[in-house]
């Protein structure tokens, strides 16, 4: 059981919002007062981005640096692809994106699914459904038991490895809540529908407001996976409007300081995100930079992972249809482009807000996870008779694509790309700096197209239709042909583990 005897403890709604915030836990990461977010310098270079001519020669100088040395670009260099608008120039940064993602992270999608625990909330951001005064919300926390219901579901007959655990900012659902939900999600388990097998949750990540460094500690002990935090909009004055200084979340620094906190406490894989669609994109990504390049220079550790949600209709507001700077597929597509490019080692999410037509085209242009079978209602797996239905006052905003895991697993295998369950490293120790230096020189996606292979294996006999097993089983025997081929002294164990999981095994990994 979690430790949580050193976190604080608050009387109400109230008492958290002022004095949740610990200031010299800001400060520390601030010195002097100086900003890594350089509005500045941002402005800066969007004025160049908007009156300088492009110069090819320049373009392709930092393809090859991104693609040879797989390091953050600067925020001139990023500035200077955003200046593209060429096809034939942009189609490079497109192939190159996807080299990228093959030499760091092979041919593989990691699946995941999200799994909102509460829709309780102090805050009052303008563009969200869950926030504080919003009477339209049906509001709930779940209890262990509703929690165990949604994990039956989850693991039981979807098959979900991996999940991306959601929580309001509230006191009833702070630190010590977080803590026993990822408890019980790691000790729930329940048969598969096809072999009969033991199946649970692998892997917990978190999607929760930014916390202070001792309920972080906490958090580790359990063995969370990543730490996800959306900044929403890095722009200060815009960040301001959007969440009442009352609250918690309008306080930019406490936010913006969060994964420099999550390292210093131990948790080293840690997730951006901005809201794209409430500012000019070109701020969000040349800030999103900034952000990674501060945290390497603090802890040599970069953002494990980038999600690139969208502004998306959701319960009590108009924001989402009146935004001046909302985007369309194409802009969103040349978004993930130049992130890939950006910065090349991290894992890029692209969630279910997207079309089932806009995620199936930047399958090729960087992204390395993506969720399916997904319901983002509070209990909404185990109550609605159907994966994708929806209800608005339940859940923070709508999705766009309602595939399910087997249609989406079929998708994948038609095209050569192997669905990964693996969570093996993160239970290893590679995480942080060991992850980060395995992804930058490609030993990573080649290690873990093994692991994918097994986790592959035992979904397919678990849950996979006949339609589905059929072609996947054609894409196994092509990985592990492609295994022996480049590790031929190793394929032996390689094969004992696999064929150990195809009477039945789980869970086997290097």
């Amino acid at each position: 059981m979690a430790d949580c005897s050193k976190i604080r403890k608050f009387s109400g709604a109230d008492d958290y919002r002022t004095n949740f915030i610990i200031r010299s836990e800001i400060n520390k990461f601030l010195p002097g007062g100086r900003h890594f977010i350089d509005d500045a310098e941002i402005q800066r270079i969007i004025s160049q981005i908007d009156s300088s001519e492009v110069d090819p020669v320049r373009v392709r100088e930092i393809i090859a640096k991104s693609e040879s040395t797989c390091e953050t670009l600067s925020p001139e260099e990023v500035g200077v692809l955003m200046q593209v608008k060429d096809e034939g120039l942009f189609s490079e940064m497109r192939a190159a994106a996807l080299r990228i993602k093959k030499k760091v992270y092979d041919n593989r999608i990691v699946v995941f699914a999200p799994l909102y625990m509460s829709n309780l909330c102090v805050n009052g951001c303008k563009y969200c459904g869950f926030r504080e005064g919003n009477s339209l919300q049906v509001r709930r926390k779940l209890t262990m038991d509703e929690l165990n219901e949604e994990l039956d579901v989850l693991a039981g007959r979807i098959g979900h490895k991996r999940v991306i655990a959601v929580y309001g900012e509230h006191p009833d659902t702070s630190t010590k809540y977080i803590a026993e939900t990822i408890e019980n999600c790691y000790s729930r388990q329940v048969p598969a529908p096809k072999s009969g097998c033991k199946v649970g949750i692998r892997r917990v990540n978190v999607n929760a407001a930014p916390l202070p460094i001792e309920d972080l500690k906490v958090l580790r002990s359990v063995g969370i996976g990543t730490f996800q935090v959306f900044q929403e909009t890095y722009n200060r004055k815009l960040y301001e409007s959007m969440h009442p200084k009352w609250s918690v979340k309008g306080d930019y620094d406490w936010r913006v300081t969060c994964f420099h906190r999550c390292l210093e406490a131990g948790v080293d894989d840690v997730g951006f995100g901005v809201l794209y669609g409430l500012c000019d994109w070109r701020y969000e990504l040349l800030a999103t930079v900034m952000h990674a390049r501060d945290l390497e220079r603090w802890f040599n550790i970069g953002p494990h992972t980038l999600s690139f949600p969208r502004l998306e209709p959701a319960s009590g507001t108009d924001v989402p249809e009146r935004s001046p700077w909302l985007i369309d597929d194409e802009t969103f597509a040349r978004i993930i482009v130049i992130a890939r490019l950006a910065v090349p080692y991290t894992g890029i999410i692209v969630t279910a807000r997207e079309s089932a037509e806009s995620r199936n085209r930047v399958l090729d242009y960087g992204m390395t996870q993506l969720d399916c079978s997904s319901n983002i209602a509070i209990k909404g797996y185990s109550d609605f008779a159907h994966e994708s239905e929806q209800d608005k006052e339940r859940q923070q905003f709508m999705l766009g694509d309602s595939r399910s895991i087997d249609e989406m697993v079929r998708y994948l295998a038609s095209r050569g790309t192997i669905t990964s369950f693996c969570t093996a490293g993160y239970r290893c120790g590679r995480t942080g700096g060991c992850i980060m230096d395995a992804l930058k020189t490609g030993r990573e996606g080649k290690f873990c197209k093994i692991n994918a292979v097994l986790t592959f294996r035992e979904w397919l006999d678990d849950f996979a239709s006949e339609e589905t097993r059929k072609i996947g089983d054609e894409l196994i025997k092509k990985e592990l042909a492609e295994i022996k081929e480049w590790l031929p002294k190793f394929y032996p164990a390689v094969e004992k583990q696999y064929e150990a999981t195809s009477r039945g095994q789980r869970d086997l990994f290097f």
